[in-house]
């Protein structure tokens, strides 16, 4: 359930900033910082929801997950095909999210 909410506060978080970035960078509406406020609350939200026991293993987790969301966004969204350096690089931080995240549980004895 956990892989889910990250899912989903990727969304929201870069849906959130990224409305910021369509009013500021691309002159969209300032209606555009209403959506995007509402975004990143929801965003803050759902985070919350993610099954660890200390919030700093969690963000640090979903830094990875944020990586590779953002790759995908770049993809789909903005129509950009990513450089193979940036999908190795999301890779890599995937792999060091799951370790982050499930790696006490995994490998050392005593922490969860």
């Amino acid at each position: 359930m956990s892989a889910l909410y990250f899912l989903i506060a990727a969304v929201l978080e870069i849906g959130g900033c990224y409305a910021f970035w369509a009013w500021l960078k691309l002159g969209k509406s300032p209606l555009w910082l209403g959506v995007g406020a509402v975004s990143l609350v929801l965003f803050a939200i759902v985070l919350t929801r993610v099954e660890a026991e200390f919030a700093g293993r969690a963000y640090a987790a979903y830094g990875g997950v944020y990586i590779a969301s953002s790759l995908l966004w770049l993809a789909l969204i903005e129509r950009t095909r990513p450089y193979w350096t940036d999908l190795v690089g999301a890779g890599m931080c995937l792999l060091g999210a799951a370790l982050i995240f499930w790696g006490p549980k995994l490998f050392v004895s005593g922490q969860t």
